[in-house]
């Protein structure tokens, strides 16, 4: 238990420590190069919704979407408890810790962040502001600031079809809206924005995909008791001599 706790631990001071740091020094929308690097960058956004910068619903899908990361961390975090002590395998451990602590670093976004920041639209926001922060409880934004824009502006390739599409009006928060796939005939690869929390989300998701038969091992099967035949004991006696 105690590796699983200082995963968490450390995953979460990296994560808030590097939010904050973006929420307290950087305007939204403020990109820098790393070491000069074209393809490694630092850019501030903020999201809604889930990891990887993709969103959900509006205001009632952000309250959906903060109370069902709430009923998710209870679950990991049964689930783990669980596995240690069962002693489970400690690559199980170590990927439900780093699932976990990725899945608290952005609850507390969602949850705080609304009332402990002000807007950092075109402003450094300013922690705990007299006037309120930008939102209420529940309704906090993810800071999102890993950009890795390995190939920039290519060109699709003409086999690749346009899709198009709305969302049947029945399905909660996306019914009526508008998807376009493949619209834009130019692509960034890596062009999602993401964080530690997300990271550590997704290598703990990978390990489980990877490491599968080591993460949850198949146990012998072992006979029954009533089925055990027990050994058959032979005493030899020689006859006495007269």
């Amino acid at each position: 238990m105690k590796k699983a706790i200082l995963i968490i631990v450390i995953i979460l001071f990296l994560d808030q420590f590097s939010k904050i740091y973006m929420k307290t020094h950087f305007v939204l929308g403020e990109e820098f190069k790393v070491f000069g690097f074209d393809w490694f960058r630092i850019h501030f956004l903020e999201n809604n919704g889930m990891a990887w910068g993709t969103e959900f619903g509006g205001k009632n899908g952000k309250l959906f979407l903060t109370i069902f990361r709430l009923i998710a961390i209870v679950g990991i975090g049964y689930w783990l408890h669980n596995a240690v002590n069962k002693q489970a395998p400690k690559i199980l451990i170590v990927a439900i810790a780093l699932i976990f602590a990725g899945a608290m670093g952005n609850i507390f976004d969602s949850v705080l962040y609304g009332i402990l920041f002000s807007d950092s639209t075109g402003q450094i926001a300013a922690f705990l502001p007299e006037s309120g922060g930008y939102a209420t409880l529940f309704h906090g934004k993810v800071v999102d600031l890993f950009y890795f824009p390995f190939v920039e502006n290519a060109e699709l390739p003409a086999w690749i079809p346009e899709i198009q599409f709305n969302w049947p009006d029945w399905i909660p928060g996306l019914g009526g809206k508008h998807v376009g796939l493949f619209v834009d005939r130019h692509f960034t690869f890596f062009q999602y924005v993401f964080n530690v929390a997300d990271a550590s989300i997704t290598t703990g998701v990978a390990i489980l995909l990877l490491f599968n038969k080591k993460a949850f091992p198949k146990k012998e099967p072992t006979e029954p008791a009533e089925n055990i035949v027990p050994p058959v004991v032979v005493h030899h006696y020689e006859k006495p001599k007269e």
